[in-house]
C-alpha cells in the first residue's frame, strides 16, 4: 500500500487545528511537517512549539518531520522532544553523518533527503543507517511547484543498491501523476496543495491507498 503524508505547509495557517483534524479524519498515514530556516532553503516555516501542540492534541499520529536546515544537528533533539516520529535531514546539510547518528540515539526513525540535483549514490555509504529516503521532486522551499520527473529514477537506483526502507517523494504530486511515482518504487507520497484542496480528503486518501 502507498502511504499518504499530507504536508501541513499547504494548510491555511489560521486553521491549523482544523487541518490536523482533516488529516486524522481522512485516515492519512502521516503528517508531513516541514521546517525551514530561510538559509538552507529560501523560506521560513514552523518551529517545535507547533509540532508539540499537534502532538499533544493528536498523540497517535505519525509526525514526519523534514528539517530543511543548514545544520539540522543543532535542532534534532528539540524536534524529537516535541513529538517527531521520523526526522529527515538533508545529505547536503552540515554535519550530515553525525546527525544521523544523533537521530538514532534519540530514538526516532531516521531519514535522509536529496535535493533534485544530488545523485542517489551519495547515500550509498549510509543506507544501512536509514529508515527512509526522501526524494525532493521540486527544489525545496515552496509549495505549488511542478514535479521534476527526472528525479524518479533515483528510487530505482536506491532499490538496486539494496535499500529496503521507505522511499518518499515530495513536490508537485497529485492524483494526475501519483501512479507514476508508485510505479517508480516510491511508497510514501507527500501531498500538500492537492490534499487540502480536495473536495473529499477521505476519498483522496483512499485513492492513494488503492495504488
Amino acid at each position: 500500500m502507498i502511504k499518504l503524508s499530507p504536508s501541513i505547509l499547504a494548510a491555511d495557517p489560521l486553521q491549523m487545528g482544523s487541518a490536523l483534524q482533516t488529516i486524522k479524519q481522512a485516515k492519512a498515514d502521516e503528517l508531513h511537517f516541514d521546517v525551514m530556516d530561510a538559509h538552507f532553503v529560501p523560506n521560513l516555516s514552523f518551529g517545535p512549539s507547533l509540532l508539540a501542540a499537534m502532538k499533544k492534541a493528536e498523540p497517535d499520529l505519525v509526525y514526519d518531520v523534514h528539517l530543511m536546515l543548514s545544520d539540522p544537528c543543532k535542532y534534532a533533539e528539540v524536534f524529537a522532544e516535541a513529538g517527531a516520529t521520523i526526522i529527515t535531514v538533508h545529505q547536503e546539510a552540515e554535519n550530515f553523518i553525525p546527525c544521523l547518528e544523533k537521530l538514532r540515539q534519540l530514538g526516532v526513525k531516521v531519514g535522509a533527503s536529496l535535493k533534485p540535483g544530488t545523485p542517489a549514490h551519495t547515500l550509498r555509504p549510509v543506507l544501512d543507517r536509514l529508515d527512509r529516503v526522501l526524494l525532493m521532486t521540486v527544489e525545496p522551499g515552496f509549495g505549488g511547484q511542478k514535479l521534476m520527473p527526472e528525479v524518479l529514477g533515483k528510487a530505482r537506483e536506491l532499490r538496486l543498491m539494496g535499500f529496503q526502507g521507505d522511499i518518499e517523494a515530495d513536490g508537485g504530486i497529485g492524483l494526475q501523476n501519483m501512479q507514476l511515482l508508485a510505479d517508480s518504487g516510491i511508497n510514501v507520497l507527500v501531498m500538500g496543495t492537492a490534499f487540502f484542496k480536495a473536495e473529499d480528503p477521505a476519498a483522496f486518501c483512499a485513492a492513494v491507498h488503492a495504488l
